[in-house]
C-alpha cells in the first residue's frame, strides 16, 4: 500500500472540535504547550452572518497533536460573556479528572476574563449549523418545555456544501492522487443528530472507533453518533476517473420529533494528469452522488454496529472483565415535567418535555461534584442513592405506564476502586422510542451485546461477546432496544455519563459515577490544581 495521507473530516453543528492525532510509536513523553483564547467570531453561512464561539478565532478549532505518553498543557482564557469549559472528547483522563471539563461535574466554569490550564497525559490511546444563536434556541426550549428548533444545515469541516441554497462556495474539497491510500478521521460533532457518511463510488475500510483499533471491514456507509470518532481508509482509484465525487452525510433519526433531514456534502477531487497527457483540462467533470440509507434505517444501524469488533490480539488485547462485581440496569428515555403555574408549555397536554435515567432527571448543581467529593462536603450538593435498577418496572418497549412524569435530583452512583461493572441500558417507548448515544467520561468500555425489545436477563447474557467486543467511550442504545457494556472502575474521581444528543442532556438524561480511591498512591485522586476556577 502506498503512503497514507491523514485527513480529518468533522461534521459540525455550532461546535468546535479538538482533534488529537495519536501516533503509535513509543517515545519519551514530551510536554506540549497550547494557548486557547475563547472568543467570538463572525461567520457567514447560508447567506447569513452571525457570531459564534471559537478557539483562537478558528472554525473548526485548532488541532492538538500529541503522541502516546505526551503531557498536554492547554492554557484557556475566556474572552466572551458566557461561562465556558472544554472537554477533551476521546482523551481518557486517567487520574486527571480536574481536566475533564464538564461544567459543575469536574469543575466550575471559566468565567469571563479568567484563565485555566488543562493538564493531562495521553495514555493508552490510538488515535450543524443554525442561522440563529444556539444558546437562545436551547434556552427557549427549556423555558417553554417543547423541542428546540431543528438546525438549518449540517457541515463538513465547518462548510455546509453545495446541496444547500447560497452555499456552493462554502464547500470543503479533498484532493487525492490516483492509487494512493488515505486515512480519514471522522468526528461527529453535531449537537443532536447521528449521521450516515458515504463517498460516491468508493468503498471505505473501517480501522478504528473512538481511538481504538477494530478488525478492519469494508463498507459503503459509516454510521457515527454525536461524540463518536471513526477512522477509515479510502483507497483512491488507480487511474484518473474523469469524475468528481460527493462525500455526503445526513441524519439517522428514530425519535418522534422533527428532523433536519438535509444532506451536507464535500467534494472528493482527483489531481488531474499533466497537460501533455490530457490537454483538455477545463472540461467540467460529472459530479457523482452516493446513495445513503433512509433517515430511519434502524436495520442498517444495527448491522453496522455489530460489525465493530476489537482486534483482540497479543499487541492490542481486549481486556474484557470476566467477573462482574456490580450490575446496573438503566432505562434511558424521555418523560414529562409539570408546567409551572401561570405558564403555557409546549409539551404534550401543557407539560414540559424531560429526559431521565431510571426516571431520575439530573439537576445540575451549583458546585462542581468533583470538588464536593474531594473536600468531603457533599451535603446539599449531591446524594449517593442513584438507583441501580428502575424503581418501577414496566414493559419498557411496549405500552408506556400512565404516569410518565420524571423525578428530579442530583444523584450519583458510587463504585469502589477497581470494581468491574456491567451496565445494561434499555431504551423506552415513553413519548417515543429513540436511539440514544451514551457517552461515559473517564473510561473506555466493552460493548458486549445489543438487541431489540426488552432485555432478558435470563437469556440475553448467553449471547454476550466476551472475546473481541468493540472498545469505545460512546455507544448508541438502539431505538426500542438495549445495549450491554462492561468497564473497570480503575480511575478515581467523578465521571459524567450522558446522552450525546444535546437536547436530551439539557432535559436531564445524564448522571455521574463516583469512583473511590484505591489503596496505592497512584490509585488516588490528586489534589486540585491551584488555578481551578471557582463557582
Amino acid at each position: 500500500m502506498g503512503p497514507r495521507a491523514l485527513k480529518a473530516l468533522m461534521f459540525l453543528a455550532s461546535a468546535f472540535v479538538v482533534l488529537t492525532e495519536l501516533a503509535l510509536a513509543k517515545h519519551a513523553g514530551t510536554t506540549r504547550h497550547y494557548k486557547f483564547d475563547i472568543k467570538l467570531k463572525k461567520v457567514t453561512r447560508l447567506c447569513q452572518t452571525k457570531s459564534i464561539l471559537t478557539v483562537n478565532g478558528k472554525f473548526p478549532g485548532p488541532r492538538i497533536i500529541a503522541r502516546e505518553g505526551d503531557r498536554v498543557l492547554v492554557k484557556v482564557t475566556n474572552h466572551v460573556k458566557n461561562n465556558v469549559t472544554l472537554h477533551w472528547h476521546g482523551v481518557r483522563q486517567l487520574r486527571s479528572g480536574w481536566a475533564d471539563g464538564p461544567a459543575y461535574i469536574t469543575q466550575c466554569p471559566i468565567q469571563t476574563g479568567q484563565t485555566y490550564v488543562y493538564n493531562f497525559t495521553i495514555t493508552g490511546q490510538r488515535g450543524e449549523w443554525w442561522k440563529t444563536d444556539t444558546e437562545t434556541i436551547i434556552n427557549q426550549a427549556l423555558q417553554n418545555g417543547g423541542a428546540p428548533n431543528i438546525s438549518d444545515a449540517f457541515t463538513i469541516n465547518g462548510l455546509p456544501g453545495p446541496l444547500y441554497n447560497c452555499s456552493a462556495k462554502d464547500t470543503f474539497k479533498l484532493k487525492v492522487k490516483p492509487g494512493k491510500a488515505y486515512l480519514l478521521r471522522l468526528i461527529n460533532a453535531a449537537l443532536n443528530d447521528e449521521l450516515f457518511f458515504s463517498v460516491a463510488n468508493h468503498t471505505l475500510t473501517v480501522v478504528s472507533a473512538d481511538a481504538v483499533y477494530v478488525k478492519p471491514f469494508k463498507t459503503d456507509t459509516v454510521l457515527i453518533t454525536p461524540g463518536q470518532t471513526t477512522s477509515v481508509l479510502l483507497k483512491a482509484k488507480p487511474h484518473f476517473p474523469n469524475a468528481t465525487f460527493l462525500m455526503s452525510a445526513r441524519p439517522y433519526a428514530t425519535g418522534p420529533g422533527a428532523v433536519d433531514n438535509t444532506t451536507t456534502a464535500a467534494i472528493l477531487e482527483y489531481h488531474q494528469p499533466s497537460p501533455t497527457s490530457s490537454p483538455k483540462r477545463n472540461i467540467k467533470l460529472p459530479l457523482l452522488k452516493p446513495t445513503l440509507p433512509k433517515f430511519n434505517d434502524t436495520s442498517f444501524a444495527a448491522s453496522f454496529s455489530k460489525k465493530l469488533r476489537s482486534l483482540a490480539n497479543a499487541k492490542f488485547p481486549a481486556n474484557v472483565p470476566k467477573k462482574v462485581d456490580r450490575r446496573f440496569f438503566f432505562t434511558v428515555g424521555l418523560g414529562l415535567n409539570p408546567c409551572p403555574q401561570n405558564q403555557t408549555c409546549q409539551g404534550p397536554n401543557n407539560t414540559k418535555l424531560a429526559a431521565s435515567i431510571n426516571n431520575v432527571s439530573f439537576v445540575q448543581p451549583n458546585t462542581a461534584l468533583l470538588q464536593a467529593h474531594f473536600s468531603g462536603q457533599s451535603k446539599g450538593v449531591y446524594t449517593t442513592d442513584f438507583p441501580a435498577n428502575p424503581l418501577v418496572k414496566f414493559n419498557y418497549t411496549g405500552t408506556p405506564p400512565s404516569d410518565i412524569f420524571v423525578n428530579s435530583g442530583t444523584k450519583v452512583a458510587v463504585l469502589p476502586f477497581n470494581a468491574s461493572v456491567e451496565l445494561v441500558m434499555q431504551d423506552t417507548s415513553i413519548i417515543g422510542a429513540e436511539s440514544h448515544p451514551l457517552h461515559l467520561h473517564g473510561f473506555n468500555f466493552f460493548v458486549l451485546g445489543q438487541g431489540f425489545g426488552n432485555y432478558n436477563s435470563s437469556t440475553d447474557p448467553s449471547k454476550f461477546n466476551l472475546v473481541d467486543p468493540v472498545e469505545r467511550n460512546t455507544v448508541g442504545v438502539p431505538s426500542g432496544g438495549w445495549v450491554a457494556i462492561r468497564f473497570l472502575a480503575d480511575n478515581p474521581g467523578v465521571w459524567f455519563m450522558h446522552c450525546h444528543l444535546e437536547v436530551h442532556t439539557s432535559w436531564g438524561l445524564k448522571m455521574a459515577w463516583i469512583v473511590m480511591d484505591g489503596k496505592g498512591r497512584r490509585q488516588k485522586l490528586p489534589r486540585p490544581p491551584s488555578d481551578l476556577p471557582e463557582c
